[in-house]
């Protein structure tokens, strides 16, 4: 049970979990692990012990109070509150959002089509204005109202059928990704009796509306099993189309652009099958489109090219005997998916992630040089035309196909953004290759992307690997003129990639002369399949030392220095900065660990707990493999606590995590204060009413993200604005 020393002492002593010796044996390696009865949160006293901890996180920075409230308001200060999303066409209708000024949540609607419009001009969106009555707005949904009494909300499935008549939606009310399903009228406003508890988030109707396909989750949080729902009947007649057995892999439904075709997907971390049904006939059987083969992914859409129906397939099998690591994309006749022909080849250089197919054209994602890019591939009468690139004018960038739902349209959604750049809208016009901007974010109180500067920087790792680093800064900030405080960033697994993105909060560490850098490290996607590959399972390590590599670099370039750098890591990104801290404690100031993944080899020897078994192909299996169990054990941020100073720590976390469980960071937090050396604080911060992305509603995250900014601030002494 935690010792906060009692009352009069509370608000200064550091908690102190009691120990519970547990013995752990695996490949005749002992652990003893002394705080695993933290795992058991039903027990008073593990949430007496969280309590203390977040007593003490509270006591130790009540100072920097005010200078929270600064950052809070300034964030609010610089968003426009009551604004609308730029209106998608689907059918008769224009679909968007909006947010209003006092209210956490948005409220979805849309209005009609202008009838009279034809050509470029009906798919012209509306310019709506927030204070503006717009005719013939329905308010399909208000999450604010959903969410009343509730501590915590999040919206999963919103799904309008075909015909544009109903609503299927879903809503997680305690953070733990269990989600309610619901359906609305959207012709009477009327809520339908059908009601489906504990459901994975997403919903996906049939042609005609009859019928909805939904998954549900095993007692890993595993979505193994799709089941389909006719409207008006009882859950007890819904029907289990298809289940996965094999814990390694994820199902998922969706249906096609085209409407053709339902396509179910299961999927591990490094194989795919997919899995067809015309979506005019939801009480067929499903068919495999290509039987799953280990270590072979695909992705496949459908495409109606010269006239006749193709599956376009994006893969990384062999190809002329040569793996395609970073994957090419194949056309193959729908009635026959086997006979693939290829399209775009493999190379090196260019990682081809995703391929969206229209009635007349296209669009083609990939990755080249570390930045996300989109082109446009326009169909003809016979075929496939000129492929083109679209290009922005700027060093750093992510660019990506938007919200572009019907299957017949002219225009294409595309999404911009930098460091410096507030998210732009753009339509572009396939005919003429003309980007038409539709919005671009506000941030108000004047803000002026002439006063940043963003740039990429390369940093050598120990093999010779050259890392990427992305640094942006307020240009007055002289970055050649002695180090700066600098906020390092680092993801680095699942082949995930941190690209450019703007940040009204990041504002508030810029402007008060703060670094923001990203370290683009293996493990992560921003180089390739190969750059993930290389940090993976038996490479992992890869991740942490070319973090290291690059805090080193930025060292050793006056751009920062060891007491003015934060590591700042979430998630797994949370496993990266933990490891560091025990790799290379000297190089930092702090660390800021957001639900880290801190006791991995804990998790993944546990096949019960959530997630576990499908992360095997990230990490390796500890449980059937000895050398897996000494690499993983050799890296773990909880095994590898050793007696020394640590930075200062801020860890964060949620007590109904599914993902990664809360009792990771408890763990740690408990072992490196009975631990560690020095007098650097260590804290630990616990929301006791959320899941994996914390807090619910955009206040409260605001004032979550005040709450980490100040602390960062006044750790690297940049705190006195």
């Amino acid at each position: 049970m935690a010792d906060t020393g009692g009352p009069m002492t509370e608000a200064v002593t550091a908690p102190t979990a009691k120990t519970v010796p547990q013995e752990r044996v695996h490949h005749g390696d002992r652990f003893v692990d002394e705080y695993e009865w933290l795992r058991d949160k039903d027990n008073p006293e593990v949430i007496a012990y969280l309590e203390a901890e977040n007593a003490y996180t509270e006591a130790q920075t009540a100072q920097l109070a005010p200078l929270r409230e600064k950052i809070f308001d300034e964030i609010k200060s610089r968003t426009q509150e009551t604004d609308l999303s730029v209106p998608t066409r689907l059918g008769e209708y224009w679909y968007y959002s909006r947010s209003f000024e006092g209210k956490q949540y948005g409220v979805q609607c849309r209005c009609p089509i202008d009838a009279a419009a034809a050509g470029i001009d009906a798919w012209t969106p509306p310019k709506l204005e927030a204070d503006t009555e717009i005719p013939g707005e329905q308010v399909l949904l208000d999450s604010n109202e959903l969410a009343e009494g509730h501590d915590f909300f999040a919206l999963g499935a919103f799904s309008v059928s075909h015909d544009g008549n109903l609503l299927a939606f879903s809503v997680d009310t305690a953070g733990d990704e269990r989600y309610t399903l619901r359906f609305k009228d959207l012709r009477t406003g009327e809520l339908l009796g059908d009601e489906i508890e504990r459901a994975a988030p997403g919903a996906t109707w049939s042609l005609d509306g009859s019928h909805v396909f939904y998954q549900t989750v095993d007692e890993s949080w595993r979505p193994d099993t799709v089941w389909r729902h006719r409207l008006g009947s009882g859950t007890d007649t819904d029907v289990k189309v298809f289940h996965e057995p094999d814990e390694r892999y994820w199902v998922s439904i969706g249906g096609t652009r085209s409407e053709k075709y339902l396509m179910i997907w299961v999927g591990s971390k490094i194989t795919t099958e997919g899995w067809v049904l015309e979506s005019d006939n939801p009480t067929g059987e499903f068919r495999v489109l290509l039987p799953r083969r280990e270590g072979v992914e695909y992705a496949a859409e459908h495409a109606v090219v010269a006239g006749r129906d193709r599956f376009l397939i994006l893969h990384n099998d062999v190809v002329d005997g040569v793996k395609a690591e970073n994957f090419v994309l194949a056309e193959a006749p729908a009635d026959d998916p086997a006979q693939l022909r290829t399209l775009i080849g493999h190379r090196d250089d260019v990682r081809l992630e995703d391929i969206d197919a229209f009635a007349g054209q296209l669009v083609l994602s990939y990755r080249r040089e570390a930045l996300p890019r989109v082109a446009v591939w326009p169909l003809g009468p016979d075929g496939y035309g000129e492929l083109r690139e679209i290009e922005f004018d700027l060093e750093l960038y992510s660019a990506g196909l938007g919200s572009c739902p019907e299957w017949d349209q002219p225009t294409l959604r595309v999404g911009l953004t930098s460091f410096i750049t507030p998210t732009q809208v753009f339509d572009y016009v396939v005919e003429t290759g003309e980007l038409l901007l539709r919005k671009e974010q506000p941030v108000l109180g004047g803000y002026d992307a002439g006063d940043y500067v963003q740039h990429r920087d390369w940093a050598e790792a120990a093999d010779g690997t050259r890392i990427p680093i992305s640094i942006v800064a307020r240009r007055d900030t002289d970055l050649r003129a002695g180090p700066k405080p600098l906020l390092l960033y680092g993801y680095g697994s699942y082949e995930a990639s941190m690209d450019p993105g703007f940040s009204v909060s990041r504002l508030s560490l810029l402007d008060r002369g703060m670094v923001f850098a990203i370290a683009h490290v293996r493990g992560g996607g921003e180089m390739g399949r190969l750059w993930y590959e290389n940090g993976k399972t038996l490479t992992k390590k890869n991740t942490f030392t070319d973090f290291v590599d690059c805090a080193r670099h930025l060292v050793d370039n006056a751009t920062t220095s060891a007491d003015r750098m934060i590591a700042d890591g979430g998630s797994a990104g949370g496993l990266l900065v933990g490891a560091v801290a025990n790799m290379a404690p000297e190089l930092f100031a702090g660390v800021l660990a957001n639900v880290p993944f801190v006791d991995p080899l804990t998790s993944i020897l546990d096949p019960s707990l959530p997630l576990t078994v499908i992360e095997w192909d990230e990490w390796g299996n500890p449980l059937a493999d000895k050398d897996v169990y000494d690499y993983m054990k050799s890296y773990s941020p909880y095994e590898n606590v050793v007696a020394q100073d640590y930075p200062a720590i801020l860890a964060i976390t949620s007590i109904n995590d599914t993902r990664v469980l809360y009792v990771e960071p408890a763990k740690w937090v408990a072992k490196l204060r009975a631990t560690k050396t020095g007098d650097a604080p260590l804290l630990l911060k616990t929301e006791m009413s959320a899941g994996h992305g914390g807090v619910s509603g955009r206040y409260e995250k605001w004032r979550e993200v005040a709450f980490e900014y100040a602390w960062v601030l006044d750790t690297v002494g940049a705190g006195g604005r």
